[in-house]
């Protein structure tokens, strides 16, 4: 099967001809035809097969055929959930649509809302935005989605999840009744396919791959580990390769902050991208690490996605996911375009009970296997009694950090107990903010 036979309009088939694309992929294949032909649509499909031009395709031929826009009102709305998918996503429209007369903006925290207000009332044909944002511009009445004729949800797991929803409703709320819909995704739990069935009109279906599944050429490997070892057993295997380009996964911003801390610290260059960090630091992390300039990439769940490269070719699990599903993302930034990928998994024995539910998810026996000098003191529990880390627990320190630790509260014991960090009052050792302010008399009230 060919591009052309699809249907789509010779200009974005040269754009695809420019790019070296000659054949669709499965999901293209199956989702553009439908949606082509005005129908809702479910498509699940594992990340990196092309999701994104499954639907940026067809919505480029439609408005493109619809002719130039009457109004200033976008015809076409993207929700993401992050706003690396966002831009992303606005690279892979603009490439395909650049022999089309067809405007695209996104919409998302982080930056400044002036320069996405110009665009807004200059008019542009798609949005693509992250819902936080795009309900600050509703409420301040500078988008109009009354003229919205599709709608797009990308990562449609985590945007139909309960932390989006409320967010979610209240978009849906804004939009025409009468449009079309289409949910793309790596996953679909049951639940979450129930909820999407609540404002589609009789979708259609598109799975290219079983449920939960990932890349077949990706090797997966666990390793069992104490949890105050993980970080040193983390520098061994980066050690490896020390030129390999890797993206590590914590399950938490501060965690990825501190990990990122230590990694510098031992001669790894690394940076950490997550919803902490402001727009121009993640978008310098991300290109950073696109170019060779960083080597780690630590990351947060939600930040991932957007996270685009080809050939990536390892990812590890410094931390496993609270939720199995997102295992299947993680592991599908890499195995991409055809090329081999790797997924380390380090885990220690609080985490058992999520690698047991991970291995349930895929119905396969991942491969568990000692790190040689970093064996763990207590082996993991793979039964229906294996324990599991609750929200917000911390892993346990390194006995050289505790130590540390340890000494700096005995040197800190003998001196004098200062209550809320006050600072000694001896020298210029004051802190700033404790110094007395000694009101200076008003002048005299000139006459």
């Amino acid at each position: 099967m060919s591009f052309e036979s699809l249907g789509l309009a010779p200009a974005l088939l040269r754009a695809l001809a420019d790019q070296g694309y000659a054949e669709p992929t499965p999901v293209q294949a199956g989702a553009i035809p439908l949606v082509l032909a005005g129908h809702d649509l479910l498509a699940a499909a594992q990340t990196g097969t092309g999701k994104t031009a499954a639907f940026a395709l067809p919505l480029l031929h439609k408005l493109s055929s619809a002719g130039p826009a009457m109004t200033r009102r976008p015809r076409a709305l993207v929700l993401t959930p992050t706003r690396e998918l966002a831009a992303q996503i606005l690279d892979n429209a603009q490439a395909y649509g650049k022999h089309l007369r067809i405007s695209a903006a996104t919409i998302f925290g982080g930056v400044g809302m002036g320069p996405q207000i110009n665009a807004l009332r200059r008019g542009v044909d798609i949005v693509i935005a992250t819902p936080g944002r795009l309900i600050d511009h509703m409420q301040q009445r500078t988008v109009d989605l009354s003229g919205v004729e599709t709608l797009v949800l990308d990562e449609a797991d985590r945007m139909l999840d309960m932390g989006f929803l409320p967010a979610l409703k209240r978009i849906l709320g804004a939009l025409p009744k009468q449009r079309q819909t289409l949910l793309f995704s790596a996953t679909f739990a049951p639940e979450i396919k129930a909820l999407a069935l609540q404002f589609m009109r009789e979708p259609r279906e598109v799975t290219v791959t079983p449920p939960n599944t990932v890349a077949a050429l990706v090797s997966h490997h666990v390793h069992p580990v104490d949890a105050s070892r993980k970080r040193d057993l983390l520098l061994h295997v980066l050690s490896q390769d020390s030129r390999r380009q890797t993206l590590v996964f914590s399950r938490t911003k501060h965690g990825a902050d501190k990990l990122v801390t230590f990694l510098n610290a031992s001669g790894v260059r690394a940076a950490a991208i997550h919803g902490n960090k402001s727009q121009n630091a993640r978008t310098k992390a991300l290109a950073d690490f696109k170019s060779g300039r960083i080597t780690v990439l630590v990351a947060t769940d939600i930040a991932a996605r957007g996270i685009d490269i080809d050939q990536l070719p390892m990812v590890i699990n410094f931390d496993l996911p609270m939720v199995a599903e997102d295992y299947v993302h993680r592991i599908g930034r890499t195995g991409r375009a055809g090329s081999e990928g790797m997924a380390v998994s380090l885990v220690s024995h609080e985490e058992s009970g999520l690698l047991r539910d991970i291995r349930k998810l895929l119905k396969d026996e991942i491969a568990v296997s000692d790190m040689t000098g970093f064996e763990p003191s207590t082996p993991l529990r793979l039964d229906a009694g294996a324990p599991r880390p609750k929200q917000g627990q911390r892993q346990p320190r390194s006995p050289q950090r505790a130590q540390g630790g340890q000494q700096q509260r005995s040197q800190g014991s003998s001196q004098a107990h200062r209550p809320h960090g006050h600072a000694q009052k001896s020298g210029g050792e004051h802190a700033a903010g404790n110094r007395k302010r000694h009101r200076r008399p008003r002048p005299a009230a000139k006459a």
